[in-house]
């Protein structure tokens, strides 16, 4: 039996296996897949997105949390707790209180000054009233202190017509070289009418002056003068609204204390900065101008809320409405509004609605403190009372 070939076989499989070196198994080179966490976020971040966020979550507080419970003591009892307060009270909050009030009565005698037609200087000197020539001749000329005198003594001098101009109108027709005159006479007028007091508009002469006011500050923007004085227009509407502005103000109020009282559905705010925008277009009527009145609008929008809250109160209580003429001016409706909840407190826990007293609450919770704009007030009201859950 030939088995050559087998043993062939064999012989080449064994020299095979001689010559074979073993070669370790390469590994599956694994892919590159790094997983890096999130860093935390700058301290910058955390502290704006807690001013955004805390003031919101203070409102939703207020929304759970029951009105602050008020004994039902008497009168007597209350005053004796106010002298309490009261004599607790650091003195240097007492001696800012008497220094403020200081202050308002220099003001308020320095206003007197100017509505009266004839004063004697301090001196003892007596002082003539110049003649309208004289005035003209003084803004000819730039006499910028004769102008301040003539502001601080007789004030209702500059705004007297003389022929068909007014000591304003005089200089603007002058032109560019009487910018500065033109300036300074938009600032007389200015300070005039914020420095105005209760008093001031009972007196029957102010009614007259402000709507000669008004039509100086009118010619003073059709002159294009706003670029150069920033708060012209907010002093042009708010001399409108003291001369001539009760009804639009009280019919507003009427309809924003109807949307306080339908709640959330009503959209109080954004009907209050409505009929604001509407307000200034109509007698502004130029949409530049009425883009650089946004604070006024915000100011405006947040009295036009306080006074309708406060109309929803009188409704229930007794007592005494807020001035029209305090409104847009400043914060002067929101501490008259303050001191009259504060005196009505017992009588708004008894009777006011839980929805009105949550509302009154936000209000002040919101508005109280200068560090906030008013854009960024109105803007928490409208995420409260407009688009929150309500009560």
């Amino acid at each position: 039996m030939n088995n050559s070939f087998y043993i062939a076989g064999i012989a080449a499989k064994l020299d095979d296996e001689e010559n074979h070196v073993e070669r370790p198994e390469v590994r599956r080179r694994l892919v590159s897949d790094p997983c890096l966490p999130m860093r935390l976020p700058t301290t910058s971040f955390i502290q704006r997105e807690a001013e955004s966020a805390g003031p919101r979550a203070i409102l939703r507080s207020l929304r759970r949390s029951p009105t602050p419970p008020m004994d039902g003591n008497t009168d007597g009892e209350e005053e004796e707790e106010e002298e309490e307060e009261e004599s607790k009270r650091p003195l240097a909050r007492r001696a800012s209180t008497s220094s403020s009030l200081r202050s308002l009565d220099a003001a308020g005698s320095m206003l007197k000054g100017w509505m009266s037609p004839k004063q004697t200087k301090s001196s003892g000197t007596s002082w003539k009233e110049p003649q309208p020539f004289e005035i003209f001749r003084a803004v000819e000329r730039k006499d910028i202190m004769f102008l301040m005198e003539v502001r601080d003594r007789a004030f209702h001098l500059l705004l007297r017509k003389s022929g068909d101009a007014t000591p304003l109108v005089h200089a603007m027709r002058i032109g560019e070289s009487h910018r500065d005159v033109q300036i300074v006479l938009l600032g007389a007028l200015s300070r005039w009418v914020n420095h105005l007091e209760d008093s001031d508009m009972a007196d029957k002469r102010t009614k007259p002056m402000l709507k000669a006011l008004r039509t100086n500050l009118k010619l003073a923007i059709d002159y294009g003068l706003q670029r150069a004085q920033s708060d012209l227009i907010a002093s042009f509407l708010q001399t409108l609204i003291m001369s001539e502005g009760d009804r639009w103000v009280i019919a507003q109020t009427h309809d924003v204390a109807l949307a306080l009282k339908a709640g959330t559905e009503g959209k109080p705010v954004s009907a209050a900065e409505q009929a604001v925008r509407k307000f200034c277009t109509r007698e502004l009527g130029k949409a530049e101008l009425i883009a650089s009145l946004e604070d006024y609008i915000a100011n405006a929008t947040a009295d036009l809320l306080i006074m309708g809250a406060w109309s929803c109160v009188l409704d229930v209580v007794d007592g005494e409405a807020i001035p029209t003429y305090y409104f847009a001016r400043d914060d002067r409706v929101f501490k008259a509004f303050q001191d009259r909840v504060h005196e009505k407190r017992v009588d708004i826990n008894r009777h006011a609605s839980k929805r009105l007293r949550w509302q009154l609450r936000v209000l002040q919770q919101v508005l109280d403190g200068r560090t906030t704009t008013y854009r960024s007030k109105v803007e928490l009201l409208a995420g409260e009372l407009d688009n929150g859950q309500g009560v």
